[in-house]
């Protein structure tokens, strides 16, 4: 697994100071909902560490904020794992199984004999909203459907067996990796709203793409042995040595050379937001707010990319689940 490839996120990085406090009540609730089983399940959940990862991520988020980051890190990954499976190799059925999961976001409630994965959703769902900005909640509900909807397009990539061009690939991609929701939960955590001329502009616009893009595209590296030995096609190396018909190590080179190009523009559009502001009229706390926001998106960056290159979610995945069977231990995820 090419675990020593290296991207400079030129980011900083810090950890919240309740990351222990996390750990405890994160545990506490993926057996609570059911999320997480007992003995190897569990233990193979701890050693990810989300907690850790939602510390990196949201160093400034503590107590219920940072469980709620916590929470949702966790359902995004165990969510993940149900579709290497039979869910995985059957679009019409992945389509299924996560449309009760975007009913939710519309409103629905699961019922008594719902699943672990449709328990855990509402409540995240529930405790992010409360009290939240409608039009945050409308963003949000968004990026909740085009993450759920693209499971079934993931599907019918692994059916066709080849990687597809990358513009497909980064339509499919940008939603089965779910990383503006990370970003809009960074909005609830540090405690700001982003006014909507200033979240719209060009500059914040192509600034969350980029944050968006770096984040799965260095993950891509990260797991390209987990994914390619369980026949996911939606990876960026595989895209790249696909597309360009290039050996593996320049495919590696070219997702590094994308990554650096998206840093970059992130940086020089990161210059334009003072002034920016100003032409908004944007002043004190709405002001704070925006600058909020790019800290966020940077930290977010670098956060991620810390804990992926320590999680034993990567580094023993192939040691713990066997390439032939499903990437988990119980289905969680009702049909």
């Amino acid at each position: 697994m090419p675990q020593d490839i290296e991207f400079h996120l030129p980011f900083p990085v810090r950890l919240s100071t309740d990351l222990e406090g996390a750990r405890e009540r994160n545990l506490a609730w993926v057996r609570r909902t059911g999320l997480v089983g007992e003995g190897r399940s569990l233990e193979w959940y701890a050693s990810w560490d989300m907690p850790r990862l939602a510390a990196l991520g949201f160093p400034y988020a503590e107590g219920p904020a940072l469980d709620l980051c916590a929470d949702a890190m966790a359902l995004f990954f165990v969510f993940d794992d149900q579709f290497d499976g039979p869910f995985g190799q059957d679009p019409a059925l992945a389509a299924d199984v996560c449309q009760k999961m975007i009913d939710i976001v519309h409103g629905a409630r699961p019922g008594p004999g719902a699943d672990p994965c449709s328990r855990a959703f509402a409540d995240i769902w529930a405790r992010s909203t409360n009290g939240a900005h409608p039009g945050w909640v409308g963003r949000c509900a968004y990026e909740w459907e085009y993450y759920f909807a693209t499971q079934a397009h993931e599907a019918i990539g692994r059916l066709r067996g080849a990687p597809a061009d990358m513009e497909s690939y980064l339509q499919v991609r940008r939603g089965i990796a779910g990383t503006d929701l990370p970003l809009s939960l960074g909005e609830r955590a540090a405690g700001i709203h982003v006014p909507a001329p200033a979240f719209h502009s060009p500059q914040l616009r192509i600034m969350r793409q980029a944050a968006i893009d770096v984040t799965f595209m260095c993950n891509d590296v990260y797991s390209l042995e987990k994914e390619e030995a369980r026949g996911d096609m939606d990876n960026l190396v595989l895209v790249l040595e696909y597309d360009r018909g290039c050996t593996r190590g320049e495919a590696i080179a070219g997702a590094r050379e994308e990554v650096r190009r998206r840093v970059e523009r992130f940086r020089e559009l990161a210059l334009q937001i003072p002034a920016l502001c100003t032409q908004l009229g944007l002043m004190g706390p709405e002001a704070a707010g925006v600058d909020t926001y790019v800290e966020i998106m940077g930290v977010w960056m670098s956060g991620y990319h810390a804990w992926q290159t320590h999680t034993h979610r990567y580094t023993s995945a192939s040691h713990v689940l066997p390439r032939t069977g499903p990437g988990h231990f119980e289905q969680v995820l009702g049909a």
